[in-house]
């Protein structure tokens, strides 16, 4: 058989649907779209546009209960990414903040070098097609045990990838969180997320227009790697994990950064229509998704389409999910003018279709016609499940999470703290972001080790203020809590800095939706974080579901994931000459909480690390109290007030001001305290510093003063432990694990 010839396609048997993570009713659905049977390449269209990872079919449901608007938002969720106003930019001009994060969690598992950058190249991408060029990279992984065979391996692998391909591309990691805990031991959370820069009238979105405009596909050729990624990743894992090795994606940085620069210089001119990166499912979501956001139809040429490898089908072509790749429309007469451009890149170009009015997607290949189907059931009439959930008193009795008993008074706390330091929960994290090019671009203005990143607006002297956070163990005690509490956590981060906070993204990971309790933890989440985008006036913009993360064990038993709302959150500096930094900056300076403390040791780092226990409620969150901390802490920092800020969270009030002492490389002398106020992880409170009595007003100001800033040494109940001491304590775990 010569390459000229089509290769002859299988029939469709129940079997091959079933591989096509379909089942019965999904399979009827797509014959009574069609009015026939699907050919292969049809019903692979249909099976990764149905997946759990395109469709969002358990999840969209709950999605619209989140708030997504707002007078600071330009685009909410629907495009690529979400889009806020951030005011004037150098020359008056109104900019705009472009923003997501996205998961890339089972091809990190499977291939964690390709899997973490392959990640960061596809979250780059959402953000450059909408006409942004990118500022700032951020994560957040969970790993499972560190002396789980796997693990090390793992983090080696996700973080050099994460290094390889931001430091290559040219873009600054800033920031991120790395959490350890045995549920992630067969399945880790690899959350990447981009903020990029545009001005506000420029742009570009993904709805096709135009009967008879060019269908261009550029940057690199089309391979057979990543084909069905969207479907694995909407799957648990089983035993065949191996076996799943080429369903993930090979990235080429030094091509994404040429990529990025010819698309950039494209959007300068006036040829583009419309615009989609080919992430997951490729070919097909991209040219689905332009045509039903423009309800129009597409017929593509096969053809035509860049292939690097010989005797590809309709079918590979379509369901690739090779990396560094975009669709567009352009205006008609532009194609010779943009293919210029992207010749000069090196890159591929190639016009391999055009816009119709049929509202259909047709392929051709080889002469013949080898896909016809309507797009609406491909897109918009996609299956929509409301899968059944635990109320919140029943998952209560499911969880069975034991109360709090009579937990004894810490006989050292500085010692406690030592061994929290220590920890996998609480060691520096510094052996991960010295491996990320943290100042490329020379606009980083406050990189990881702070409680938010924070990069300056080019040519002007605002920053972006940018954090990720969750508490998956909140979360997994009481979903609606964690929910809540994962939001309120990005909010206090972006004010410590001193910056207004705006919007947020947010990747939703988490196991097997077709269990009750699973979606229990789906919907309480969803739920709490909706309460606090509201109260904290943070809409969510931008956004990606993460399901089926579940492993089957050596048991026969799969297990699940902690339910982990990975939450990006995006402020505004106004002046960068005010923004502020955690560590304590001067002998003498007075030490004072902000914030109401309630004795709060449920689901504490404190009751696991020293106590060995996971007991108890994880701690309320106020939001009345929330907001008024976070307004006190901006006002303070935007006066002048206070010399450093950082807020409580992990390990309590003992932590923050190690810390604090960390990062200034002082101590402190701190007032008598009792181990629940030590390390109770009460929301809503911050560590300040100020020079002069005068400069607080208790009357606009609560604050309750803790002590000085003094010497070398953190003085707990009179104890001394030494800054060296805490830093050898806080750098042992990484050191000594990764030069084993």
């Amino acid at each position: 058989m010569t390459t000229d010839t089509l290769i002859a396609e299988p029939r469709i048997s129940t079997e091959i649907v079933r591989e096509h993570g379909l089942n019965a009713e999904e399979y009827q659905r797509i014959l009574n779209a069609l009015g026939r049977e699907p050919n292969i390449t049809e019903l692979g269209i249909f099976s990764v546009m149905w997946s759990e990872h395109c469709s969002y079919k358990s999840s969209r449901l709950h999605l619209k209960k989140l708030p997504t608007t707002g007078p600071q938002v330009i685009c909410g969720p629907g495009e690529n990414a979400g889009v806020i106003d951030i005011g004037d930019g150098p020359d008056g001009q109104k900019m705009a903040a472009i923003f997501k994060m996205e998961s890339h969690n089972h091809p990190s598992y499977i291939e964690p070098y390709q899997g973490a950058a392959t990640g960061v190249g596809g979250i780059l991408r959402d953000v450059f097609t909408m006409g942004a060029r990118p500022v700032a990279n951020l994560n957040a992984l969970r790993f499972g045990r560190p002396d789980h065979p796997k693990m090390k391996h793992l983090v080696k692998g996700v973080v050099a990838g994460i290094g390889g391909y931001g430091n290559c591309v040219g873009v600054p990691t800033v920031g991120g969180e790395t959490n350890f805990d045995p549920a992630y031991d067969g399945n880790i959370i690899v959350n990447a997320m981009t903020v990029g820069v545009a001005d506000a009238d420029k742009i570009f979105y993904s709805a096709a227009s135009g009967v008879g405009n060019p269908i261009v596909y550029v940057g690199s050729k089309t391979g057979r790697d990543g084909i069905h990624g969207a479907t694995m990743a909407s799957a648990d894992f089983g035993d065949d994990i191996e076996e799943k090795r080429p369903t993930v994606q090979v990235g080429d940085p030094f091509v994404e950064k040429l990529l990025i620069e010819a698309c950039l210089e494209l959007m300068a001119s006036d040829a583009i229509v419309a615009i989609q990166d080919m992430g997951a499912a490729g070919l097909t979501s991209s040219s689905v998704e332009m045509a039903t956001n423009g309800e129009v139809g597409i017929i593509l040429d096969m053809d035509k389409v860049p292939c690097r490898e010989t005797g590809m089908t309709a079918y590979e072509m379509m369901l690739s999910e090779s990396q560094e790749r975009m669709l567009m429309v352009l205006k008609p007469g532009r194609e010779e003018m943009a293919e210029a451009i992207f010749t000069k890149w090196e890159l591929d170009f190639a016009v391999i279709g055009e816009v119709t009015d049929t509202r259909r997607m047709v392929l051709t290949h080889k002469g013949e016609t080898v896909c016809d189907i309507p797009l609406g059931p491909l897109a918009d009439d996609a299956p929509l499940y409301d899968r059944p959930h635990l109320t919140r008193e029943e998952y209560a009795a499911h969880i069975n999470i034991q109360p709090l008993g009579d937990i004894p008074e810490s006989a050292d706390i500085g010692a406690d703290l030592l061994k929290m330091m220590a920890s996998p929960a609480l060691a520096s994290r510094r052996w991960i972001w010295e491996q990320y090019d943290s100042q490329v671009g020379a606009d980083t203005a406050q990189r990881s080790g702070g409680d938010a990143a924070v990069v300056r607006v080019h040519g002007t002297n605002k920053g972006l203020a940018i954090t990720t956070d969750c508490t998956p163990r909140y979360c997994k005690a009481d979903p609606y809590e964690g929910g809540k509490q994962a939001i309120a956590e990005a909010y206090r981060n972006l004010c410590a800095v001193g910056a207004k906070p705006l919007a947020t993204t947010d990747c939703m990971n988490f196991g097997n939706p077709e269990k009750p309790h699973i979606m229990a933890q789906f919907v309480g989440c969803i739920e709490g974080m909706g309460e606090a985008c509201k109260a904290l006036d943070m809409p969510i913009v931008s956004g990606n579901v993460s399901l089926y993360n579940e492993t089957t064990g050596a048991d026969g038993i799969s297990h699940a994931i902690l339910p982990t709302p990975a939450i990006g959150a995006v402020g505004l500096i106004d002046d960068l000459d005010t923004m502020m930094t955690i560590g304590f900056k001067n002998e003498g300076d007075h030490i004072a909480t902000i914030g109401f403390h309630y004795e709060e040791l449920g689901q504490s780092t404190w009751l696991r690390e020293i106590h060995g226990l996971q007991d108890g409620p994880p701690p309320k969150v106020d939001l009345k109290d929330e907001e008024w901390a976070g307004r006190i802490i901006r006002e303070l920092i935007a006066e002048g007030k206070v010399t450093a800020v950082h807020d409580i969270s992990d390990g309590g009030l003992a932590v923050t001001l190690a810390e604090m002492a960390l990062a200034g490389n002082l101590g402190a002398e701190i007032d008598q305290m009792t181990s629940a106020f030590a390390f109770s992880e009460a929301q809503g409170r911050y560590v300040i510093t100020y020079r002069n009595e005068a400069d607080l007003d208790r009357e606009k100001v609560p604050f309750e003063k803790i002590g000085r800033v003094k010497g070398d040494k953190l003085v707990l109940n009179g104890k001394p432990v030494a800054v060296s001491d805490l830093r050898e304590a806080h750098e042992s775990f990484f050191r000594d694990w990764m030069e084993d």
